[in-house]
């Protein structure tokens, strides 16, 4: 897997995927699906976030990434 990732993207992908998780964790967010989708968007983005891959970005062939 190659980065294609930038690191102003990650970051944001680590924020937003924190605070996501964070909103299902202490139960602001409705049970039910909503609650399943926003925790498993909240997972997918600190992981992606993390390891610097996107997978629809691969895709896509979309790079953030510096040359």
């Amino acid at each position: 897997m190659k980065i294609n990732e930038g690191p102003i993207d990650r970051i944001i992908r680590v924020i937003v995927g924190i605070a996501l998780l964070a909103l299902a964790l202490f139960g602001f967010v409705g049970g039910g699906w909503l609650l399943w989708v926003v925790s498993i968007l909240g997972a997918i983005l600190l992981v992606t976030g993390i390891v610097g891959f996107c997978g629809l970005y691969a895709l896509l062939k979309i790079n953030t990434a510096k040359k």
